[in-house]
């Protein structure tokens, strides 16, 4: 990759605080995508001026039930890139979104299935599986 070219792909990378944030920036870096790590509370003026095409949100060590949990800004989801949410960050948006975040007796690393109830754009055709109600079922690790 030249210098003329490293800023043609860049990927936005929003911090919540988890300890694997360099090391997924790094795997983004090592794939000849530029990307930069920022803190979730993220001026709209600064996402406008980088004007990432994707953005990833990090896990954190918050749990979404908490009244003061960090949520990403909302302008964040009409910017038009997709976003990939890991750990605390797809908790983040699935709550931000009207979902359901619930608590488990379980270890929360792991294997685990995300259930579709509604259609949307994110996840169109990526199921790992189709389930009794007809809902698309993803297998995902926390």
């Amino acid at each position: 990759m030249t210098a003329a070219n490293i800023h043609s792909q860049k990927l936005l990378i929003l911090d919540f605080g988890s300890q694997y944030t360099q090391l997924i920036a790094r795997r983004v870096r090592e794939l000849g995508v530029y990307c930069e790590i920022w803190d979730y509370g993220v001026d709209e003026k600064h996402l406008e001026k980088f004007a990432p095409q994707g953005m990833v949100f990090s896990g954190g060590p918050e749990s979404v039930h908490a009244s003061e949990s960090p949520k990403a800004p909302e302008f964040l989801y009409d910017f038009g890139v997709p976003i990939l949410g890991i750990c605390y960050g797809m908790q983040a948006m699935a709550e931000q979104f009207g979902g359901k975040v619930a608590g488990s007796d379980k270890s929360e690393f792991g294997f685990a299935q995300v259930e579709v109830t509604r259609p949307n754009q994110l996840l169109s055709g990526i199921e790992d599986r189709v389930v009794d109600n007809g809902n698309s079922q993803l297998d995902v690790w926390m």
